[in-house]
């Protein structure tokens, strides 16, 4: 039986003939990520963009295991294959940030853009792994999308990852629950936290770009990590650009994220 292929939905110009293949974080869809795409191939219609729902997330859910980081890495280069569009650039968003980097090291693009995401190896805990304890403990079925977003506000969360979260319900059986899998995620998510990446950022492919970002208002990369990115840029081939606004960049701070970017790309 063959294996089943990621979704993804693509934002591109008649005169698009360069691909960023764009990677969201944990919970998350590749259309997450579709105003900006689409903002951004407006201002660079020579790019398009390849918006990736990875394994596990929105319409990408029939992947067996092992969830794996290396596995993400491996879908991803399938697509590619499959669409005939070459990963040119890569952009990942927190998780999608990690396999972000795997991707790189295996196709050397252009460049790689991290968003919000530490390359080191880290103690399982955060926000990420509290919804994950939300999901065990409040499967559904519920009646409605807003029960399901009050419950995960009950849990500690702001209204707005509540809702962010609720756009993985299903209606199934007269009642709404989660499309989401906790104990495949789990697996992805321990994986995720178990992986050092320094090696790509400290030794970056020939002829490639790593450019990190940093939100100001997020804790995600520690000091140590700061300190790193910085010695590392002396190659002239990693950039670490902070931008104000929380680990959701992309809604925090749009236009700057947009702006850092076009410039760049």
């Amino acid at each position: 039986m063959s294996r089943p292929q990621l979704h993804q939905y693509t934002v591109a110009k008649a005169s698009s003939r360069r691909w960023l293949y764009v990677l969201h974080g944990i919970y998350g869809t590749g259309r997450n990520w579709a105003s900006f795409a689409r903002r951004l191939i407006a201002a660079r219609p020579e790019w398009g963009a390849v918006l990736v729902d990875l394994r596990l997330h929105g319409h990408s859910p029939g992947f067996e295991p092992p969830h794996t980081l290396p596995a993400c890495v491996r879908d991803v280069l399938e697509l590619s294959e499959s669409l005939g569009r070459p990963v040119d650039a890569i952009l990942g968003h927190s998780f999608g940030g990690k396999v972000s980097l795997m991707v790189a090291a295996a196709v050397a693009p252009t460049q790689a853009w991290v968003i919000d995401a530490t390359p080191s190896r880290r103690s399982p805990g955060g926000g990420a792994a509290r919804l994950l304890h939300v999901l065990r403990r409040h499967p559904g079925p519920f009646d409605a999308r807003r029960d399901a977003v009050s419950a995960v506000e009950a849990e500690g969360f702001a209204s707005p990852v509540a809702r962010w979260l609720a756009t993985n319900l299903v209606f199934v059986d007269a009642g709404y629950r989660w499309s989401l899998n906790p104990d495949a995620l789990g697996e992805l998510l321990a994986d995720y936290f178990r992986r050092d990446l320094w090696d790509v950022i400290e030794t970056p492919v020939p002829a490639s770009e790593v450019h990190v970002v940093r939100a100001a208002r997020s804790d995600i990369l520690s000091a140590d990590d700061i300190r790193r990115l910085r010695a590392a840029g002396v190659n002239g081939r990693v950039h670490l650009h902070e931008l104000a606004g929380g680990h959701w960049l992309h809604v925090d701070n749009p236009d700057g994220l947009l702006d850092l970017v076009r410039d760049h790309l």
